[in-house]
């Protein structure tokens, strides 16, 4: 690690967000409770939060992703999800920490390596629901359609893909997108979503840091992109809106809002969808 480059791949990211998640879980007023994080995210992760520029105080919209799915989470799953299929699931404690239901059917889906390292921490715990580990990388397509087709008969499904498409290319979400549709039977899909405004301030910022990880997708027609592959949007969550309504906001927001204020109409709503949590559904 190097403090230009503190990020060796993607899946250390993973470290990196699981450290914020610690950091908002020992808040007395959290607004969500990850008891395994700190465990998960490790001493490379702290370490990376320490090195990034700017990195505790760029806790605020991972704080509000995790809380925000975990709301769209168990409404879908009230909503009668029966199967959630987690892709590029990372370090995400949800099967252990959320209240969920026993008979719900939850697929952790990652690369060997990552994979590997999540078990042996929580080995010694217990899963709320029925969870069930598979190795395989979403980049390869026969991989990534034969997990897809283990969802067959146990729907409805949700699909999260939490911290995962920033890191495609266009193409590549292009394809899942289609498979999703036609192969896994998904009902939902839940995702963070970014616009070409958001990566290009984060290219400034972070560029040399994520060099060995940099953010590619962010398409410039927001969720119309993924209408010609079958999915409409049904829900979108502003990272800014959302960072009000808990009360997790960046620095200088209040000045950031005023600010606004002195924008058209137009640029204040494309600012508001610059960051944001999408819920799509399928077209049947």
């Amino acid at each position: 690690m190097s403090d230009a480059n503190p990020i060796r791949n993607v899946s250390d990211t993973a470290l990196w967000v699981a450290i914020y998640r610690a950091m908002e879980s020992e808040r007395p007023d959290a607004l969500f409770r990850d008891p395994y994080a700190r465990r998960l995210g490790g001493k490379r992760g702290e370490t990376i939060v320490e090195t990034m520029p700017g990195g505790k105080s760029a806790s605020w919209p991972m704080v509000v992703r995790t809380a925000v799915m975990d709301e769209i989470i168990l409404r879908c799953v009230r909503q009668g999800a029966r199967t959630v299929l987690n892709l590029a699931a990372g370090l995400d404690a949800r099967p252990y920490r959320l209240d969920l239901p026993a008979d719900l059917r939850w697929l952790h889906v990652d690369l060997p390596d990552m994979l590997a390292y999540f078990r042996d921490n929580m080995a010694r715990e217990t899963p709320r629901c029925r969870l069930e580990f598979i190795a395989a990388d979403l980049r390869e397509a026969d991989a990534r359609r034969d997990v897809f087709a283990r969802t067959g008969g146990h729907g409805p499904v949700l699909v999260i893909t939490e911290g995962l498409l920033i890191y495609l290319e266009s193409e590549d979400v292009a394809d899942l997108a289609r498979d999703l549709h036609g192969i896994a039977d998904a009902r939902w899909w839940l995702s963070d979503l970014a616009t070409p405004m958001l990566l290009k301030f984060l290219a400034g910022r972070w560029k040399p840091s994520l060099a060995a990880a940099p953010f590619r997708f962010a398409p410039a027609d927001g969720t119309a992109f993924f209408q010609p592959f079958g999915w409409q949007e049904v829900e979108f969550r502003s990272s800014w809106d959302e960072s009000w309504r808990l009360n997790r906001k960046m620095r200088l927001a209040w000045l950031w809002k005023l600010l606004g204020k002195l924008r058209s109409k137009e640029k204040q709503d494309a600012g508001r969808r610059m960051s944001g949590i999408v819920l799509l559904e399928a077209d049947r």
